[in-house]
């Protein structure tokens, strides 16, 4: 990662915004460097304690204090952390466990808008995934700001990874659905996670703890996993008549074979694997995808698709209406060519 001064320097705001500077090369005493950042008196000190300072420190802990896997796990005890949800804490989990493996001995203060760059760029390939590492180290740094750690957020003004351009997730086809359904046959587990995916447009998280009790007088009433916003989904008699034949477990209606929940990333493998099986290329996300153009094709509303998907905004929502109303107006265009023609 790039340096913007010289080494084991250490630049620090306190709490009243006094800017202090001082040497630490990893290890033992902090020596405070005292003038004018720059100015040749500074310079000089800087110096002499540098030449007292062997050129091979000790190797910092990960956990040490100005290191980034320290400041991971400030963050990790903070209310800003508690804020978010489940979900979102178990996938930011896993990539701070990497950035700590890879650089948890880093100074903090250190890491500029170039390194932050570099990360994202180090993950150009896979863009979901160099999404979610810049988000989570925007979420690090904007809480570092806050509790007066940092002096500025070095995620600030970094573009997130532009979509792929193949539209991302695969989205099933008519076609897939009735050779997974041929597959799979109502009363086999796979069946109900197709039904309740396709016919609620949950995600994977929400659809894998989805339960009886989240049915009452044939609604759905939950709280998405991902955002917390409160859906209500009436209970299409297609599916009731599948979960009525299926084979579910006492909290999860999409269980293990020992009746337990499966977690989000388990439910993700498995039904993959099912999907492999049956010669598709689906997903549960790409099966949410072909839900929504579902809805959008039967003459769903913007509020109506928000309500069932559990978005916010309009973006999502006129993505697959704006794409209905398309394929809408170019039917009636051909069919009017057709007219002209005659």
């Amino acid at each position: 990662m790039a340096r913007s001064r010289p080494l084991y320097l250490h630049r620090k705001v306190t709490r009243h915004g006094k800017i202090v500077w001082y040497f630490w090369p990893g290890h033992g005493p902090r020596i405070e460097i005292k003038g004018e950042y720059g100015s040749p008196e500074f310079m000089a000190a800087y110096r002499v304690v540098m030449a007292g300072s062997p050129q091979t420190p000790q190797k910092r802990a990960k956990d040490s204090p100005e290191t980034l896997g320290w400041l991971i796990g400030r963050y990790r005890d903070s209310s800003a952390w508690a804020g978010l949800s489940e979900g979102t804490r178990r996938q930011r989990e896993n990539i701070f466990k990497h950035v700590i493996d890879s650089a948890g001995t880093f100074p903090f203060v250190e890491i500029d808008r170039a390194a932050i760059v570099k990360g994202r760029e180090k993950r150009k390939d896979t863009p979901s995934a160099a999404k979610n590492w810049l988000t989570a180290m925007r979420g690090l740094f904007q809480w570092a700001v806050d509790a007066n750690l940092v002096e500025s957020d070095p995620t600030a003004g970094v573009a997130r990874p532009p979509a792929p351009k193949n539209g991302g997730f695969h989205q099933w086809t008519e076609e897939e659905i009735e050779a997974f359904e041929a597959r799979w046959p109502i009363g086999t587990r796979e069946r109900l996670a197709l039904a309740v995916l396709l016919y609620t447009g949950l995600r994977r998280g929400d659809a894998a703890r989805l339960g009886k009790q989240h049915i009452r007088n044939g609604v759905i009433m939950m709280r998405t996993e991902k955002t917390g916003t409160q859906i209500t989904i009436p209970v299409l008699q297609t599916l009731q008549q599948i979960i009525d034949a299926s084979p579910t477990g006492d909290l999860a209606l999409i269980a293990r074979h020992d009746g337990h929940p499966m977690v989000k990333e388990g439910f993700g493998n498995w039904f993959k694997d099912a999907c492999k099986a049956a010669g598709v290329p689906g997903s549960a996300h790409g099966l949410r995808k072909a839900g929504a153009t579902r809805c959008a094709d039967a003459g769903a509303t913007i509020h109506e698709l928000n309500s069932i998907f559990g978005w916010t905004g309009t973006k999502m929502a006129a993505h697959y209406t704006e794409n209905a109303d398309r394929a809408r107006l170019a039917r009636q265009a051909m069919s009017k060519l057709e007219k002209n023609k005659e």
